[in-house]
């Protein structure tokens, strides 16, 4: 792949591209946060599972 091509491939990505409508990004927000919450209660399970069973 040359670096013509590649810039082609970065230029129509621009062009598809469009910004996010205000309630598109806070659904996105709510929908990251949400995520890192249950990741976050996962983690902190496991580890007092660790904790209480002593290793």
């Amino acid at each position: 792949m040359d670096i013509k091509e590649s810039f082609r491939r970065y230029v129509r990505v621009l062009q598809v591209a469009r910004k996010p409508s205000k309630d598109e990004f806070v659904t996105t927000g709510k929908m990251s946060a949400l995520g890192i919450f249950i990741i976050g209660t996962i983690g902190f399970l496991i580890f007092m599972g660790f904790v209480i069973i002593g290793l």
